[in-house]
């Protein structure tokens, strides 16, 4: 056990204890380097988490489901192993305590020296990270957001995210970007540590219960998987799913993903990407198009009522020219009315005459002696004509022998040959067949 003496305390001091000392902060802090160091060095495994490669050392944490402990490996050390460590590798690592004193100008720090470094697999908190999203999945919570309908313009946007944070000015620039002009309704909490999940969960809550808020985006900047695993949270992803408004999540960089981007409506790249996502329609460019518009539609409408000035101009220098013009008309077509009518007239007039004549002449013929003769040659061509009509022959007993098509049989072999006959009496027709076999 290491000791300190008397040539370590501070002289002048009375103040009464039975403790050692006082000693001076850098004596002691020395005297606890030293008793660091003598613990016995022993290999630990964990998980990687928030690996910092510096100038000269390499810095992560080690972690496992009871305790952390930071550690600290020479930037040449971890060169010459040639790993790809990521966060969440499972890794053994060999060495002992270490403790920098600092100064008055510096913080001292605690770290694990790591002497030696092998990778032994996947780390048991991202085994619970696909677990989780497995069952995520399973109960349905990553469509509810997906269907939620957003506005292509909202008035009021509600934003979770740090209070002192770059993602607040990377919302704020994206949405001047796009040149929206609402309502900012702002929610600072925690984004990282384990007090940030529960209070992310009731921003979101407040912020979905304000009637006006259309959208809600959850911000925050890069850093490590470990710092970004609040928003790996059951809770606070269950409560995102189960939303009224859609919830776009901007959490890290391009290469991050957390479990509440699975569930939220939409996923972005950086908080900025989050805000031209939240406001779809660029503002500006709309503006834009609307003023082009309107300019053209004024001058489209000061060249319309210039011509038509134009033309009553026009009409109002001569209006008596044109009345004369029109008179004019009128009476040439009245002029053809006339003529044309006073033609029908005489047309009609000389038809009348013809008509007339002929009426005369045939009057003149009927009172003529030869009219009786001809009455009594009609009378008797008339009853030649009876005499020789076929149903007077039908009325005294006799039938016609048809065909099938109406068409009258001449002779027995006709009938024969037909075969389906059909016999025309004067009140009637029956059909028949022909019994005797054709020869």
């Amino acid at each position: 056990m290491t000791t300190l003496g008397s040539e370590h305390t501070v002289p002048g001091s009375t103040y009464a204890s039975d403790l050692p000392g006082p000693f001076s902060v850098g004596a002691y802090a020395a005297a606890l380097k030293r008793q660091l160091r003598e613990f016995q060095h022993v290999q630990l495994v964990g998980e990687v988490w928030g690996l910092r490669p510096g100038r000269a050392r390499v810095y992560f944490e080690l972690r496992d489901s009871r305790g952390a402990l930071p550690c600290s490996l020479w930037r040449n050390d971890f060169d010459a192993l040639g790993l790809a460590l990521t966060d969440g590798m499972r890794i053994v690592v060999g060495g002992g305590c270490d403790y920098y004193p600092g100064s008055a100008t510096s913080s001292p720090a605690f770290t694990f020296a790591v002497g030696e470094l092998r990778i032994e697999g996947e780390g048991d908190l991202l085994v619970q990270l696909q677990r989780l999203r497995r069952r995520l999945a399973a109960d349905g919570l990553f469509e509810p957001q997906k269907r939620l309908a957003r506005p292509s313009l909202p008035r009021t946007i509600g934003v979770v995210t740090g209070e002192s944070g770059k993602a607040r000015d990377d919302v704020l620039a994206g949405l001047h970007r796009r040149g929206w002009a609402g309502r900012l309704v702002w929610a600072f909490a925690p984004v990282q540590d384990r007090r940030a999940a529960p209070r992310i969960a009731a921003a979101l809550r407040e912020l979905a219960a304000t009637p006006e808020v259309e959208v809600v985006i959850v911000a925050r900047g890069g850093g490590s998987l470990a710092d970004l695993f609040a928003f790996c949270d059951e809770a606070l992803c269950r409560t995102v799913a189960l939303l009224r408004v859609p919830v776009i999540a901007s959490v890290g960089h391009h290469t991050d993903r957390t479990l509440i981007d699975d569930v939220a409506a939409v996923c972005c790249s950086t908080p900025t990407h989050a805000a031209e996502a939240a406001v779809p329609v660029d503002c500006r460019a709309a503006r834009v198009a609307a003023t082009v518009h309107a300019r053209r539609l004024r001058a489209h409408s000061r060249r319309a009522i210039l011509e038509r000035a134009r033309a009553l101009a026009h009409l109002s220098r001569a209006p008596i020219e044109t009345v004369v013009r029109h008179r004019q008309r009128l009476h040439q077509l009245l002029r053809e009315l006339r003529a044309s009518a006073r033609r029908a007239g005489e047309h009609g007039r000389e038809l009348a005459g013809v008509h007339l004549l002929v009426l005369g002449r045939t009057a003149v013929r009927a009172r003529s002696p030869d009219a009786a003769k001809r009455r009594r040659e009609l009378e008797r061509l008339a009853l030649g004509l009876a005499a020789h009509d076929p149903e007077r022959t039908l009325a005294r007993g006799y039938a016609l022998v048809q065909d099938g098509a109406g068409e009258p049989l001449p002779s027995a072999a006709a009938a024969r040959r037909a075969g389906d006959l059909r016999l025309r009496f004067r009140d009637g027709s029956v059909p028949a067949r022909v019994l005797e076999p054709h020869p």
